[in-house]
């Protein structure tokens, strides 16, 4: 009786390891969905749906896109963390959902290393360091200069405590040693009025709101956030050419729940990274000043962790705390 049982706890334990292989490999069978944690409409979202529908030509099955905004994106990447591990719910999530989130909010509901199986670092999109054209300022250099010399000068623009737009500002503040007083807004529309109002003088952007104020002179940029210039502005410096090792950008994780098959992340990392490959994604996405990166899974952790790392440092430093 033993060694019947025996037999029978075996064979349990040797289905249990073949039925998940046998449904990796047999993946996908039928739609998945991406969760975007923003309203439609956005910058994340449209990348999400063009993503989508190249991912769907490689895979052989539909990709649908969802949209599920709220609390900073925590309601959507709740929902993934919380979904089956079987590849057919993802999340395509930024900076803000990865990083920032865990050291801005005091109850954040979910853990964004131990509750998501990474896929990708797709890319990453600089933020743009833009002034009122009557403030004499022309580059960052000025910026420090004029902060030091007149602290109560200068006023910066964002869409809010612990946005990305308030985050960059306070790092450049701490790097520099200078003070500029932080406008929040409710929502990156009323602070774009302001600062083209000239009300606020200075704002870090994301590109594609604010490309048509820089081409009509109404907006002056001075440098962009990413290490590099962006290719789509080489005349514009990056700060870290004045405060070196300087970088706040925008980068894009698509990522499964925890505990999805290594063979199932390996099969979306292939279709993600030849979906990036193609002109009609790479030619969108340099439009928006785009970068594309396409990095394998095991480079993901390691990268978020250094980022919550830095990110929770500068949200400590500014106080910006979310309830």
């Amino acid at each position: 009786m033993l060694r019947r049982a025996f037999i029978v706890v075996a064979s349990l334990v040797i289905l249990l390891c073949v039925v998940p292989q046998a449904r990796a490999a047999d993946y996908p069978t039928h739609v998945i969905r991406l969760i975007v944690p923003y309203a439609p409409g956005g910058g994340t979202d449209v990348m999400a749906r063009r993503l989508a529908e190249e991912m769907t030509k490689d895979l052989g099955q539909r990709i649908i896109v969802e949209n599920v905004g709220g609390a900073g994106g925590n309601i959507g990447m709740q929902q993934v963390a919380r979904a089956t591990p079987d590849g057919y719910t993802l999340v395509l999530a930024l900076t803000a959902q990865f990083a920032v989130n865990k050291s801005l909010y005091k109850m954040l509901p979910y853990d964004p290393i131990k509750d998501f199986s990474p896929i990708s670092l797709l890319a990453v999109a600089p933020y743009v360091l833009v002034v009122h054209p009557s403030v004499p300022i022309h580059s960052v250099k000025e910026l420090i200069d004029l902060a030091k010399k007149a602290p109560d000068t200068l006023s910066y623009a964002s869409a809010g405590n612990g946005s990305g737009a308030h985050l960059s500002a306070e790092l450049v503040k701490s790097m520099a040693g200078i003070n500029m007083a932080h406008v929040p807004y409710k929502g990156a529309g009323a602070a774009y009025a302001d600062l083209l109002a000239g009300r606020t003088q200075v704002m870090f952007s994301t590109y594609a709101p604010i490309a048509g104020h820089l081409k009509a002179g109404t907006l002056r940029a001075i440098a962009v956030s990413t290490e590099e210039r962006a290719l789509g502005l080489p005349d514009v410096p990056a700060v870290s050419e004045t405060l070196p090792g300087y970088r706040s950008d925008v980068w894009y994780v698509m990522a499964a729940p925890a505990g999805t098959p290594a063979a199932i992340v390996a099969r979306l990392n292939k279709a993600a990274l030849t979906a990036l490959k193609t002109p009609a994604i790479r030619e969108h996405l340099a439009t928006d000043l785009i970068k594309v990166i396409g990095s394998g899974p095991d480079e993901v952790k390691p990268f978020i962790e250094s980022e919550i790392a830095k990110w929770g440092d500068v949200v400590k430093k500014s106080g910006a705390t979310i309830d």
